[in-house]
């Protein structure tokens, strides 16, 4: 990508995407093509048919989705597997259409089985059975990945799907209702400070392991791959393997670990509660980020420091909703 592409983010308001968006406007892109929904229904395929045959963006980072923790998961299945697997088929179609040069489809680590080894690489893809508790976004994701392979393979396309392990940052959802683990623990013990409740109440057993990325990292890789030379990008591409790659840390830390941090960060003096009627979830989810690290990138923020930096920048917000 030179400063003058054309440069469009789905799903720049998101966790991932405004990191993206971030990340090319501290690097000086000039060109950057953003719709808020309101402006842009990416479940329209018209409309997305329209903004890209009118805006012609070059490179696209497809980083919208319908995106939850395990309670919005397991209550609106039908939403997740409906809306994700239209929005990116209206993507990846109109950017066939549109000739556009490079497109990076942003997955999850939940696509790989439930039990797949740890650390998960690239090949545990399709290997075992799903965590039931997300298998609808999983399986729209791994659609997205097939349609990443099957484009390439027919149509010549070079798109990459990059599968990030857990995020969190900054632009994250901290509704208690439909957030992911390290969000819901943070706004949890926010509202404890605030309301100097003695107990925090973590779902589960606190004893499954995560590993966890912070958002700005996660933009960093993502750009990165974008633009990689054709050499090594082209070898993610082959017709006989998935164009998958891994993001993360290749490290991770219990739930209990995880709750423990978010406390010193934010202060909380009483004591953690594990209620173990509440679904785990997957017991492990390690990505190797191998590949990754071969191609020369690595995080560079700590887990400590990516919970201070998100704290400083949203507890304000979070106070008024405590």
């Amino acid at each position: 990508m030179t400063p003058e592409s054309r440069i469009y983010i789905a799903g720049h308001r998101g966790l991932v995407g405004s990191a993206i968006h971030r990340e090319l406007r501290r690097l000086g892109y000039a060109n950057i093509l953003t719709r808020t929904r309101d402006e842009l229904d990416l479940l329209n395929t018209n409309a997305v048919n329209d903004f890209f045959a009118t805006e012609r963006p070059e490179y696209v980072f497809l980083a919208a989705a319908k995106v939850g923790g395990i309670l919005a998961n397991n209550t609106y299945p039908a939403d997740f597997i409906h809306d994700n697997l239209i929005l990116q088929t209206n993507i990846i179609e109109a950017s066939r259409i549109n000739n556009v040069s490079r497109l990076l489809f942003l997955g999850s680590s939940c696509i790989y089985p439930k039990l797949a080894p740890q650390p998960m690489p690239e090949s545990s893809l399709l290997t075992g059975p799903l965590e039931p508790t997300n298998r609808p976004y999983a399986l729209a994701k791994i659609a997205g990945i097939e349609m990443c392979w099957s484009y390439n393979r027919q149509h010549k396309t070079k798109y990459l799907a990059a599968m990030p392990t857990n995020l969190y940052g900054p632009g994250d959802n901290y509704d208690l209702a439909n957030s992911h683990v390290l969000p819901a623990l943070i706004r949890k013990t926010a509202e404890a400070v605030e309301k100097n409740s003695p107990t925090v109440t973590v779902w589960g057993t606190g004893t499954p392991r995560r590993e966890l990325l912070y958002s700005d990292d996660l933009a960093q890789a993502c750009v990165f791959l974008m633009n990689l030379d054709d050499t090594r990008y082209n070898s993610l591409l082959n017709e006989t393997d998935p164009p998958l790659i891994n993001i993360g840390t290749g490290e991770d830390v219990t739930i209990r670990e995880l709750a423990e941090t978010v406390a010193e960060v934010i202060g909380f003096k009483g004591d953690l509660v594990f209620d173990a009627t509440k679904p785990d979830g997957t017991p492990r989810k390690l990505m190797d980020v191998t590949r990754l690290h071969n191609l020369g990138w690595h995080h560079t923020t700590s887990l400590e420091q990516g919970i201070r930096k998100t704290w400083d920048l949203i507890h304000d917000t979070l106070a008024t909703k405590a």
